[in-house]
C-alpha cells in the first residue's frame, strides 16, 4: 500500500483555493489572493521572448545566468549598498517558494527547529516539516504586530537552526522598523540560529517608510539568507550560499534562461516600473482605508505588501472563516480570513483586503460592500 507523505497528505486545500472556487462560482469580485489582474512591462517580456527565440534554450548554470547574477548585485548596491560577490553569494531560483524550500532544506535540517514569526506565510510550516524540521512559532498581538525581542529570547532554543522573518509581511503588510531588527539581530547573535529574511516585499513600502534588510545589520552578514522577487522570482543571496546551492540542483537545478535574461533587463532598466507601482499600490491602500470604515470594518496598520488587515468585531460574531464564506455567497465579494496563518489560539476576527488589483477593480468592489453593509 502507498503511503503518501504525512505532512502534505494531511494539509486541507488552502484557503486561497477555496475562496477562488467561490468567489468564481459566485461571480464575486476576489479581493483573496494576492496576484495583480494585470502585466507587467511589456518590454521585459519582448527581451526574454527575444531570448526564448534567439537561445540560449540549454540548461544555464545552476547558480543563474551571470548577466543576472550581475544585475542582482547591481541591484543590491543600488538600494541598500550591499556589495555581493556575483559568483559567490547570489543563486537564482524558479520562484521564491523554490529559494524558501532550498534554503529551509539547507539550513533547518532533520531535527533542527525552525521559528516562525506568526501569522506567517503559509508554505514555511509544510516545508520545514517535510524536511524533519520542528516547528516553534512566536505570536505577534493585534493591532501593532510588534516584533518583540524578549518573546524571541523564550522562543529560541539551542537546537533552532533557522529564524523565518518576512518584511513586509504577508499576510498584515507589517513593515518591521530598524528598532524591531535591532532587538532580533541582538537575539540571533546569542543564538545557533541562522535568519532566512523573505523580502519579496522589498519595494512595495509605504509612506516614505525605510525597508531595512536585516543583512545591512551589524554581525548579520554571516547569519542571514535573504530572497528577494522580481514579480515573485529572482535570488536568492546571502549566508551558506554553497549548500543551499547543493540543496536548489537537487529542486529544479537551473531555471530558463531567457527569463533570467528578461529579469536582468528588469533590473537594470525598469526599475522605475516597480518604484512606480509601489505610489500606484499606496493609492490602492489609500482607497480601502478610506471607504472600508463606514461599513463597520476597523482598519489595522498596513505599512507595505499587497494586503490590508481589518477587524470585523463589530460586524459580527462569526469566526472569519464563516465571515468570509458569506460575504462572497452574498456580497460577491471574496476575502481572506487572517486565522488561518496561525497555528492555533489564532484571532479569528480579523479578514484581509488585496489591493493588488486594478483602480476600477476596487472600486466596484466597494460599490458591492456598500450595496451589503448600508441599510436601505
Amino acid at each position: 500500500m502507498i503511503q503518501p507523505n504525512p505532512v502534505f497528505s494531511g494539509l486541507p486545500t488552502t484557503i486561497f483555493t477555496v475562496m477562488s472556487a467561490l468567489a468564481a462560482e459566485y461571480h464575486a469580485i476576489n479581493l483573496g489572493q494576492g496576484f495583480p489582474d494585470e502585466d507587467g512591462p511589456l518590454a521585459i517580456r519582448d527581451v526574454a521572448a527575444r531570448a526564448l527565440r534567439n537561445g540560449p534554450n540549454q540548461y544555464a548554470p545552476t547558480r543563474g545566468m551571470p548577466e543576472l547574477r550581475r544585475a542582482i548585485c547591481a541591484h543590491a548596491r543600488r538600494f541598500y549598498d550591499i556589495n555581493f560577490d556575483p559568483g559567490e553569494n547570489v543563486v537564482v531560483t524558479s520562484g521564491g517558494t523554490e529559494a524558501l524550500t532550498a534554503s529551509i532544506m539547507a539550513l533547518g535540517g532533520q531535527g533542527g527547529e525552525v521559528l516562525l514569526i506568526e501569522p506567517a506565510y503559509d508554505s514555511y510550516a509544510p516545508i520545514a516539516e517535510a524536511v524533519g524540521a520542528k516547528i516553534r512559532t512566536v505570536k505577534l498581538t493585534p493591532p501593532e504586530w510588534r516584533l518583540d525581542a524578549d518573546a524571541l529570547v523564550h522562543a529560541i532554543s539551542p537546537d533552532t537552526r533557522v529564524v523565518m522573518l518576512n518584511t513586509p509581511l504577508n499576510p498584515i503588510g507589517r513593515a518591521f522598523t530598524r528598532e524591531e531588527l535591532e532587538g532580533l539581530a541582538r537575539v540571533i547573535a546569542r543564538s545557533n540560529a541562522a535568519v532566512i529574511c523573505d523580502e519579496v516585499y522589498e519595494h512595495l513600502i509605504f509612506d516614505g517608510r525605510e525597508h531595512i534588510p536585516l543583512i545591512t545589520l551589524p554581525g548579520m552578514a554571516e547569519r542571514v539568507v535573504r530572497v528577494g522577487s522580481a514579480g515573485k522570482m529572482f535570488s536568492l543571496t546571502g549566508w551558506k550560499i554553497d549548500i543551499i546551492a547543493k540543496a536548489h540542483q537537487f529542486i529544479t537545478f537551473t531555471s530558463s534562461p531567457a527569463l533570467q535574461l528578461g529579469v536582468a533587463y528588469a533590473l537594470e532598466q525598469e526599475m522605475d516600473f516597480t518604484l512606480n507601482l509601489t505610489m500606484q499600490l499606496q493609492s490602492h491602500r489609500d482607497l480601502l482605508v478610506e471607504h472600508l470604515p463606514p461599513f463597520g470594518f476597523e482598519l489595522l496598520p498596513c505599512e507595505g505588501s499587497y494586503f490590508l488587515t481589518v477587524s470585523i468585531a463589530k460586524l459580527t460574531n462569526e469566526p472569519d472563516v464563516k465571515f468570509c464564506e458569506r460575504l462572497v455567497k452574498e456580497a460577491g465579494v471574496a476575502l481572506i480570513p487572517l486565522s488561518v496563518f496561525f497555528s492555533g489560539n489564532n484571532p479569528d476576527h480579523l479578514v484581509r483586503f488585496a489591493f493588488c488589483k486594478k483602480r476600477e477593480t476596487l472600486e466596484a468592489a466597494i460599490g458591492r460592500l456598500e450595496n451589503y453593509f448600508t441599510p436601505r
